[in-house]
């Protein structure tokens, strides 16, 4: 049995199959998932399991290279938003890179979700709960 913290097989895939610049959406409960996009639901109830702690398990294996984020979480849910930033840049720390931030309008964002390899759907239910991770390379 595997014994580091990323123990959900569809995921633990799902992450050793990324490629340089490949993309993930860690969802909220309501994004929409386009039909030809993967789907890993992990939503059990409203805030189970929760967006920051899913993040926290897939950057135990993920290198990550890049975040998206919907310009609305600046304003709609400004505290989720600051604590993602911090987890991003504790990220950037442990890999000993950095990890650029951008922002697109939430329809974009919904545009740009169709070009993931996978969406994680969690239970979260903050609004714009939402993060493309960009894949890097650890070398």
């Amino acid at each position: 049995m595997k014994k580091n913290t990323l123990l959900n097989s569809q995921l633990s895939a799902l992450v050793a199959s990324l490629g340089h610049t490949d993309e993930i959406t860690l969802a909220d409960a309501g994004l929409p998932v386009p039909a030809h996009v993967q789907r890993i639901d992990l939503a059990v109830s409203p805030g189970l399991p929760d967006l920051e702690g899913t993040l926290t398990a897939l950057l135990s294996e993920l290198q990550l290279e890049a975040v998206v984020l919907a310009t609305e979480i600046k304003t709609a849910s400004p505290a989720l938003h600051q604590r993602l930033l911090a987890q991003i840049a504790t990220a950037a720390r442990a890999q000993a890179r950095d990890i650029s931030v951008s922002y697109l309008s939430h329809t974009e964002f919904k545009q740009r979700n169709g070009h993931s390899r996978a969406v994680v759907r969690t239970g979260e239910c903050t609004p714009y709960a939402n993060l493309i991770l960009c894949a890097g390379v650890p070398f």
